[in-house]
């Protein structure tokens, strides 16, 4: 075990060499045919089903598992695909548990709903896997668009246009494409270099070429684009951080846990990448999950997630929540932190107590303290190179109809732009409709 000359509570090593393929194994092993006949076999095939409507993408899912019971699993995959065509990821990461589970009449009459993101993998799993590409271009139209973001939203757009016979070129600022699904998810959640291999399959479709390290700023401008293209679509996330506003948080040991899933993301040695051995987590989202269940999977004795309001308004869901708590997780409740203390180095986090003060988040005098050899923050991310011509509200790309922004000939979906959950299926969703939109611009003009 090396400690870091600066962090010596931050070291690599924590675990035996057989614990880590252990730790982040598949968070839900795949269905074996016989298991989906049988999973598939509960749904009732509701008429005007609930479930569809909860579904960010609006995937017809009685009819896929229809076709899941009826063996043709194929079928089932271009059922989804239609709608969305990342849904292998998405039945990886969605919140099934408060989206289409929740609302299967299964949940309501007896507490347990038919597995639908668990079907769902099975059906794109089994096309994935036989290499077919489900879907053939039309012919080509001659019009050109760019697309600035691998994530879910620029992937979807990107594939969406394709089919439709454009020539489009993807803009990632990152060395890979993926976005969210490559760098920002849980390791246990997607693991074997899914996001690799779905964006690869994705590709197959023909007419979208990837540049990587090209982000919009000095050498790539909105401007160039709208010159060289027909039409834009900006889908590149979030990549600003909220500011802690704590003393001592530009403290050697305080990063961010976007960082902290990245980098753990692309390590090809798990047993080599360095955890605090009391970790503190800042935030209520699923990034403060995933980080805080990953420092606990890498050997650190302490893990804690401070929140600075209720359980019940964690935006996290439930069954994050008692993941969080399986795995050793502690999660603390109506707190937020003050200091991180320290002699050059974080070794303490002080937090203050908070209570709710007629709908206004105040602290009540009341501090206490928590060994933190390692601070991760996950508050919020923040839109960040935005170009100066787009109208901005709320801290996103401000955008109507199908991602319409205030510059003609500009779209945008995703995290950067307005309205919905930050979710990655919102991003397909997002990005879907505005290809659909993009194209019937084009075609009419």
């Amino acid at each position: 075990m090396t400690n870091s000359p600066l962090t010596p509570g931050i070291a690599a090593g924590r675990l035996a060499a057989g614990d880590y393929a252990e730790n982040f194994a598949d968070l839900h092993p795949p269905l074996a045919p016989h298991e989906a006949a049988v999973a598939a076999d509960r749904c009732y095939f509701c008429h005007d089903a609930p479930c569809i409507t909860a579904c960010p993408t609006s995937i017809d899912i009685p009819l896929f598992i229809r076709q899941i019971a009826t063996g043709t699993p194929e079928a089932a995959a271009r059922t989804i695909f239609e709608q969305n065509i990342l849904g292998g990821m998405c039945a990886r990461v969605c919140p099934t548990e408060t989206l289409c589970e929740e609302a299967c009449v299964r949940e309501t009459a007896e507490g347990k709903p038919v597995e639908i993101g668990r079907l769902q993998r099975y059906a794109t799993d089994t096309v994935m896997a036989a290499g077919r590409h489900p879907f053939t271009r039309a012919a080509a139209t001659g019009f050109r668009v760019a697309v600035v973001g691998a994530g879910p939203a620029g992937l979807s757009c990107a594939h969406r246009l394709a089919l439709h016979g454009h020539e489009v070129t993807v803009f990632e600022a990152r060395p890979k494409g993926g976005g969210l699904n490559e760098y920002g998810i849980a390791s246990y959640k997607t693991v074997d270099g899914f996001a690799q291999a779905e964006l690869d399959w994705l590709m197959q479709v023909g007419g979208i070429r990837m540049l990587t390290g090209r982000g919009l700023g000095a050498d790539l401008t909105l401007a160039e684009l709208q010159e060289d293209f027909d039409a834009v679509f900006l889908g590149m996330g979030l990549a600003g951080v909220n500011a802690l506003r704590a003393e001592g948080e530009d403290m050697a040991g305080v990063s961010d846990a976007v960082d902290f899933i990245a980098e753990l993301r692309q390590a090809s040695d798990l047993s080599a990448l360095p955890v605090g051995r009391n970790v503190v987590v800042i935030g209520g989202g699923m990034t403060a999950v995933d980080a805080a269940v990953q420092a606990k999977l890498l050997g650190a004795e302490t893990v804690t997630i401070l929140y600075r309001r209720s359980r019940a308004e964690m935006p996290a869901s439930g069954f994050e929540q008692d993941l969080a708590a399986a795995k050793g997780v502690r999660l603390v409740f109506n707190a937020r932190p003050v200091a991180v203390i320290g002699e050059g180095r974080a070794a303490v986090l002080r937090a203050e107590y908070t209570r709710d003060a007629g709908g206004m988040l105040e602290g009540t005098g009341e501090t206490f303290d928590l060994p933190a050899d390692q601070v991760l923050k996950a508050i919020g991310q923040t839109l960040s190179g935005a170009p100066e011509t787009l109208e901005i509200s709320g801290g996103k790309i401000a955008v109507t109809g199908a991602g319409r922004t205030s510059v003609t000939g500009v779209w945008a979906g995703g995290d950067c732009a307005l309205g919905g959950d930050d979710l990655t299926v919102t991003a397909v969703a997002e990005g879907r409709d505005a290809a659909e939109d993009i194209h019937a611009t084009l075609v009419s003009s």
